[in-house]
């Protein structure tokens, strides 16, 4: 073989590859309502919340507020309930009982210990240093890098999203008008930047496949969020202003708001 005859053979291979990897490139990234076509985000860590077990790290909480936690009808709560600087008497429908030594609280609704500003050492300074790592959380997660931009123009169907950071911007509110799902590995993390409202539509369902698991799932949404009637949600939710889940909604995830949250017959169980 002649070494020209050698050289174009090699050229033409190398076309080959580069023209394969532009197919693969261009498939897999999708988008808008529906369809069902994965849409490409782009690699993202995980939004730190501190070490779990640690009281004064967010990642120890279930739901964790500023200001007030209601309840109404039955709940289903596993894990922890802070709030601070908001006192135990912001935390209502859930039939308190304090512990003898005043550091906690219990409810039957409530697999867990529910702390207070007004609890006796050291649960004040605890709390502190968690909202302090809630807030941290949320300025993370909403300072990363803009990934895909404007999904869907802010509303959501059908939509399976691989794992990245989604960021809107023209279209502020998100709406998830029906079931999502996010596909990747037990690793993989999404992060969603919301700088309006987030709304997940009533008996809809944000679902996980391929062994995408919750606590690698984090919306930083800076307006209100609603979760509606029998709806399900997974991930953290990093609330700047309320997180309310209506009648019979529920959650595998966490719930922290720099406001409130607002309880509703609903079943939360922490990742």
């Amino acid at each position: 073989m002649s070494t020209s005859t050698a050289y174009s053979k090699t050229f033409s291979k190398i076309m080959l590859f580069m023209a394969l990897l532009l197919v693969v490139s261009m498939t897999g990234c999708g988008g808008g309502g529906g369809g069902g076509t994965p849409a490409m985000g782009g690699p993202a860590p995980p939004v730190n919340l501190g070490t779990t077990g640690d009281l004064k790290a967010a990642g120890s909480y279930v739901i964790l507020v500023k200001t007030a936690i209601t309840n109404t009808g039955t709940s289903a709560i596993t894990g922890n309930i802070g709030i601070s600087p908001g006192a135990t008497s912001s935390i209502r429908g859930f039939d308190l009982v304090p512990d003898a030594t005043n550091v906690f609280s219990t409810s039957s609704q409530v697999t867990g210990t529910i702390f207070a500003s007004d609890n006796v050492s050291p649960t004040p300074a605890n709390l502190t240093a968690a909202i302090s790592s809630m807030e941290a959380a949320y300025t993370d997660a909403a300072g990363r890098p803009a990934g895909t931009l404007d999904l869907g123009d802010g509303t959501l169907s059908g939509d399976n999203l691989v794992p990245g950071t989604y960021t809107w911007t023209s279209f502020p509110n998100v709406d998830i008008k029906g079931d999502i799902t996010l596909t990747g590995t037990a690793t993989d993390v999404w992060i969603f930047q919301i700088p309006g409202t987030l709304d997940l539509e009533s008996a809809t369902q944000v679902k996980l496949a391929g062994g995408a698991r919750a606590q690698n799932i984090f919306w930083q949404v800076a307006g209100a969020v609603t979760i509606k009637t029998t709806a399900h949600i997974e991930g953290i939710i990093l609330g700047q202003t309320s997180i309310a889940l209506q009648t019979g909604a529920s959650m595998k995830g966490r719930a922290l708001a720099q406001s409130e949250v607002a309880l509703d017959s609903n079943a939360i169980i922490v990742p």
